[in-house]
């Protein structure tokens, strides 16, 4: 199987050879800035089946559970593309939009509620879950 997406421009091409291993809907306060006052949809996948063709730009940050996250996004057009966070790097998160076939992107749980605003929309069919969830 192969994953494949990009960024709106085309500039950044991805692909993964192995299945996500688990997509979530975060309420965190960074994800509600990528999101535009949103959350965000992640897929993750393992970083060994995952490979980037082309060039992104990295913003490192402190993520809400405290740790350091590199934030990749295509230079020319600055679609949010993935997250990757220094204690976990065999795992990558792509945003879903960017995905070619978003289908693949059916979540399967809510992270960081408690930051999600009053007016939220967040499916009462999913798992919730208050803040970071356990390591995968």
């Amino acid at each position: 199987m192969k994953i494949s997406g990009g960024c709106l421009c085309g500039a950044v091409r991805y692909e993964s050879t192995a299945e996500p291993v688990i997509t979530r809907v975060c309420w965190c306060r960074l994800c509600q800035y990528l999101g535009a006052g949103s959350g965000t949809v992640n897929v993750c996948f393992q970083t060994e089946s995952f490979a980037v063709h082309g060039t992104v730009s990295d913003y490192v940050s402190i993520a809400d559970s405290g740790n350091v996250l590199h934030r990749r996004f295509c230079p020319a057009c600055g679609t949010p593309m993935f997250s990757a966070a220094e204690a976990r790097p065999h795992l990558v998160f792509v945003r879903a939009g960017t995905l070619d076939d978003t289908e693949i992107a059916r979540p399967a749980l809510t992270i960081w509620t408690s930051a999600a605003p009053s007016w939220a929309c967040i499916a009462d069919d999913l798992p919730r879950v208050e803040r970071q969830p356990p390591p995968l």
